[in-house]
């Protein structure tokens, strides 16, 4: 064989085993995402929320009481965390006793409010980010004296990306309530996400959650949320008109309503110009609360962040240059008097959010 028919057939060679490993590589990436299908979370557009733990308080009209959300960052986004998705370059932002530390300190800080009634974000049932730790029964353990209902934003069971990849996350939001709870519901939210990325991305909800007002035929609608980040804007949009429209629905039908949690969006009526927007950085979405009309009050109380960016590690940064947000508040419908609003400072030590603490009484 002449060099040159030893040459094309060595390149024939090469070019057969590249050809097999691209073949491998497409199998390979088809099955996994046959796989992702077949088991992707799909709920109903309504569904009944199993309620654990037991509540022993009534609440009647002219109670004052006071409610707390806090996005938990699933117990790894402390002070000591960035995460990639922001910007940041880690995936598995703690290790299995920092996640419990921060757990057991937001635990702390909790007991230390004393709120009536809890909504909680980011709150992983099992997931290999927080080492399988079920914060659900967690925070359900150290609130015993609170009802307690959970309602998925997410069910993947892996989630291939980046490298190393995220896995397995089950997570969700949980309400807590001193008050009895007579009902509580998952309404689906707007998707944004196509197949097949939205095999193993969020499928957003509220969490809504129904107290009987002594003497009256009226209840109190507790609506917990967290509304879409990483999508396009289009996303938050539709999420914020159905959320206007269920909320408009219980006002309507005479029911006190508060809905709260991480909107990922600023509220056109709050004032942010003490925090700087930096170019590059992920920026929450906008909700004109014009749009919701007279029947609501929409507040936060800006003079804390509410969230930081996790474009990088806070621990140790320039806390001057660092880009701050005002994501997290409540909307209040009109029977209800606002009495206070504040943002605690706790230094985002154990989470990338900061709770925001609502004091208010039913008219």
């Amino acid at each position: 064989m002449t060099g040159d028919n030893k040459n094309k057939s060595f390149a024939k060679k090469i070019i057969k085993a590249l050809l097999s490993i691209v073949l491998i590589f497409v199998i390979v990436v088809a099955a996994g995402i046959g796989v992702l299908t077949v088991f992707e979370y799909r709920p109903e557009d309504k569904e009944d929320i199993e309620l654990t733990g037991t509540a022993d308080k009534t609440l009647s009209a002219g109670d004052s009481f006071t409610v707390l959300t806090w996005n938990t960052g699933y117990g790894a986004l402390s002070d000591d965390s960035d995460f990639f998705m922001d910007g940041g370059t880690m995936v598995y932002t703690a290790d299995k006793d920092r996640v419990q530390e921060n757990l057991e300190q937001m635990a702390v800080e909790i007991e230390s409010i004393d709120p009536d009634i809890v909504f909680l974000q980011e709150v992983d049932k099992v997931a290999d980010r927080s080492y399988k730790i079920d914060e659900v029964s967690f925070f359900q353990e150290s609130n015993n004296d609170k009802v307690s209902s959970y309602a998925l934003n997410m069910d993947a069971i892996f989630i291939p990306y980046p490298i190393p990849p995220i896995g397995r996350v089950k997570v969700g939001i949980q309400t807590l309530s001193a008050y009895e709870v007579s009902s509580s519901t998952r309404l689906s939210l707007p998707v944004p996400f196509k197949w097949p990325v939205s095999t193993c991305n969020f499928k957003k909800c509220l969490n809504v959650s129904r107290i009987p007002v002594a003497g009256t035929d009226k209840e109190l609608v507790l609506v917990n949320l967290h509304l879409e980040a990483y999508d396009s804007g289009e996303g938050k949009i539709a999420q914020t008109n159905m959320l206007r429209q269920v909320l408009q629905a219980e006002v309507d039908a005479g029911n006190y309503v508060i809905a709260g949690g991480d909107f990922n969006q600023v509220f056109s009526n709050t004032d942010t110009s003490a925090y700087p927007v930096y170019d590059g950085l992920w920026q929450p979405g906008s909700i004109d609360v014009e749009e919701f009309g007279d029947d609501f009050t929409f507040i936060t109380d800006s003079s804390v962040p509410t969230c930081r960016s996790l474009d990088k590690v806070y621990l140790g940064a320039d806390k001057d240059s660092f880009q701050y947000y005002i994501i997290d508040g409540f909307i209040v419908s009109g029977n209800i008097a606002i009495d206070s609003c504040k943002t605690q400072d706790l230094g985002f030590v154990c989470s990338d959010h900061n709770p925001v603490v609502l004091e208010v009484t039913l008219k």
